[in-house]
């Protein structure tokens, strides 16, 4: 009888997995000098229930957070947002000028293309998904209109 509710649980548990899925992860190349670089991929939700994306773990830099970007007063202001929602049966994408993963205080500068960045991502579902992404080279990056000007006043380098 042990055996067979043993059984039953794993296979109940198995239809709740989420088959969280990553795809066209990357993280920006730096330049010399430059502290930080971000990370991009979309992330595909399968599952009927909504998850989010609420932490990042990495050795590649002394922090890792979730960022987005608002327009305000002509402006375009970065922040630390608490949690990156995936509807269910949907996808979010991680991009230049929207949410992304901020790598504050790089520890082998410059990331350069020939080097691969790890990350493991931890979902409000428990799940924690382990990646291993390539650093590319992104001509241009975020695209600035004329006028506009980047404020990074709310960027935080507290590392203790």
């Amino acid at each position: 009888m042990k055996k067979l509710f043993v059984g039953l649980f794993l296979c109940v548990a198995s239809l709740f997995a989420s088959n969280i899925e990553i795809k066209d992860a990357y993280a920006r190349a730096t330049p010399p000098g430059l502290p930080n670089s971000a990370a991009f991929m979309t992330i595909s939700n399968p599952s009927s229930s909504d998850i989010s994306l609420i932490d990042v773990k990495t050795t590649i830099s002394n922090v890792a957070e979730l960022h987005t970007h608002e327009m305000k007063n002509g402006m375009m202001k970065m922040y630390q947002v608490p949690k990156i929602e995936i509807k269910a049966h949907s996808k979010t994408i991680l991009k230049p000028g929207g949410f992304h993963v901020m790598l504050l205080g790089l520890k082998k500068k410059p990331l350069t293309t020939d080097q691969k960045v790890n990350l493991t991502l931890i979902f409000s579902n428990n799940e924690k998904i382990e990646v291993s992404i390539p650093v590319k080279s992104v001509m241009g990056g975020m695209k600035m209109h004329k006028g506009m000007k980047m404020d990074h006043s709310n960027m935080k380098m507290d590392h203790k």
